[in-house]
């Protein structure tokens, strides 16, 4: 059949499962959004206040979902609003589509109205980008661009379409849903976990760190846990991978990670690095990191491979299918005195850790985080800015379920919350999204509330507000002899009112009791809530290694 562009990528992201669309509507996209008119019984499109709330929210679904996400942008400063939320995705293996739409082709290059290079502009934070030149090879180049954000490390593609194609006619032909391609393991590499199997059965003291790309393999992880009867320790974007309570879960590791975790890394003798990166936010110091571990890193992508620390073995290869093989080879010695070690250390530290929360006066986060747990049955799912909010969060929050803590890891983008919790509203419809954000990032996103007004999604924002930039505070008291240098937030915004203005909900909290009454109302509301919380400023998140140190550098009070 014949079909103009517009059409055709209607057509295809039906082709490829889509059912819902953000996106944002300008001149060069106009024809587009005439098809998506056409085809809105078969797509929903999500239209946030800006391109930016729209690009995170399609990440922030693609996040809670497992699906792709796509997000629609006009030419210039449309298309150039989607930089952050797609480096955004990029650092975080998001599957992520952005379509941005250009000035015709007559127009390229010659500094035309709203004309920018988009391509140019994104190619470092994507994994691949097209410029269309051909209506004949649009629908195909849609479909590679699918195939590209889910093969192997998962991530955002751009596809940018000048105006002129999106009019333009072709015969198209419906093709079947795409599916990824499984990524084979060499024979070095099953050379190479027979080898492992053989290093893991020997150790004494073996410890699993885990990271984000662990996230689709929960089951298959925590089966090999049990049955090598191996303790394990994940990054932030591992949160919710195993569930806070297990056993053989351990805790957070990194910069703001348990002293038990950080500990544990010094005295194994074989780390198994599954699904991570070795980021700078966990291996604060490269060259001591593990200390004399054996050290095998388990990835989906190459590259990844020595790029931070150096390791004595690597297996290439999709998750699952190394630890099904694991899982046949890996016959442990059941010892429990290592396990016991590490669960008699974490326990001390909890108690520790609650002994020096009890009492508190005010609102103090790791009391926020439990009546929101205790409230929710842990079942929410939590979506954060970044600061110390997010710490908090994913320190004091009891995770259960892979996809069900939604953060800027890499990136560590502020302002990203709001619209990411759109987004898993709209993929979850049926599981309540709890926003947990600080004063700072929340100024940066406020305005995606008349979005959740309009959708009628019951979104509920905990706002920490201690009136500064509590981690850049932070820094500064600890590093920086207390020079406080623009840091207060003197905004003299009242948020109840704020939040009434735009339709939602708004409470304010000075005390724990307050923010206790205030959540139980908010989870009645069917509208969205913002719930503010008055902090102290010189709260600080602790434990915490300084960039560079060690666990002989941590600061626990």
């Amino acid at each position: 059949m014949k079909l103009n562009g517009s059409e055709i990528i209607m057509e295809v992201l039906i082709e490829e499962g889509v059912d819902t669309v953000f996106g944002y509507p300008g001149g060069a996209a106009l024809f587009i959004y005439d098809a998506i008119s056409k085809y809105r019984d078969k797509i929903k499109h999500i239209m946030p206040v800006d391109e930016v709330g729209a690009c995170h929210a399609a990440d922030g679904y693609a996040r809670a979902s497992g699906k792709t996400g796509v997000v629609i942008a006009t030419s210039g400063p449309g298309a150039t609003n989607l930089v952050t939320p797609l480096a955004t995705a990029y650092m975080d293996s998001v599957p992520l589509i952005a379509i941005t739409a250009n000035v015709p082709e007559t127009l390229i290059g010659k500094d035309s109205f709203q004309e920018v290079f988009i391509a140019g502009i994104t190619m470092p934070i994507t994994k691949h980008n097209f410029v269309v030149r051909d209506i004949n090879e649009l629908a195909n180049t849609i479909r590679k661009a699918f195939a590209i954000a889910n093969n192997g490390r998962k991530g955002p593609v751009l596809i940018d379409i000048p105006k002129n194609f999106t009019l333009a006619e072709t015969e198209f032909t419906k093709r079947e849903k795409f599916s990824p391609k499984p990524v084979e393991i060499s024979a070095e590499d099953e050379k190479t976990i027979e080898l492992v199997a053989k290093l893991i059965n020997e150790s004494k003291r073996p410890i699993i760190y885990f990271g984000g790309g662990a996230k689709d393999s929960s089951d298959k992880l925590r089966e090999f846990m049990i049955n090598s009867n191996i303790p394990s320790v994940h990054t932030l974007m591992g949160a919710g991978v195993l569930g806070y309570n297990e056993k053989l879960n351990i805790g957070l590791l990194g910069m703001h990670g348990s002293a038990t975790a950080n500990k544990v890394m010094n005295e194994a003798d074989l780390i198994l690095a599954v699904g991570t990166r070795f980021s700078d936010r966990v291996a604060l110091n490269t060259s001591k990191f593990g200390g004399a571990a054996k050290k095998v890193h388990i990835d989906i992508d190459k590259s990844e491979i020595n790029k931070n620390v150096n390791v004595d073995y690597s297996i290439i290869g999709d998750l699952n299918d190394v630890l099904d093989r694991f899982n046949k080879l890996v016959k442990r010695v059941d010892d429990d005195e290592w396990v016991k070690y590490l669960s008699d250390l974490r326990a001390k530290e909890m108690k520790e850790d609650s002994d020096r929360n009890t009492n508190k006066d005010g609102i103090y986060p790791s009391k926020v985080m439990d009546i929101i747990g205790n409230k929710t049955k842990d079942e929410a799912i939590y979506v954060t800015d970044v600061g110390q909010h997010q710490m908090w969060a994913v320190q004091y929050i009891r995770h259960t379920k892979p996809r069900s803590f939604i953060t800027s890891g890499g990136l560590g983008t502020m302002g990203f919350g709001y619209g990411a919790a759109l987004g898993c509203q709209f993929a979850k419809p049926d599981r309540r999204v709890i926003h947990i954000t600080g004063d700072g990032s929340f100024y940066m996103n406020l305005n995606e509330v008349a979005t959740a007004v309009e959708y009628d999604l019951p979104v509920i924002s905990i706002i920490l507000n201690n009136s500064t930039l509590g981690m850049v505070r932070q820094w500064q008291t600890i590093f920086y002899d207390k020079r406080y240098s623009s840091t207060d937030i003197n905004k003299k915004m009242d948020y109840i009112k704020v939040a009434e203005g735009f339709g939602a909900k708004g409470f304010r909290c000075e005390t724990i009791k307050e923010f206790e009454e205030a959540f139980e109302e908010a989870l009645k509301c069917k509208c969205p809530v913002w719930i503010e919380c008055i902090i102290d400023k010189d709260l600080r998140v602790l434990p915490m290694i300084p960039a560079g140190g060690t666990i002989d550098d941590i600061i626990v009070d």
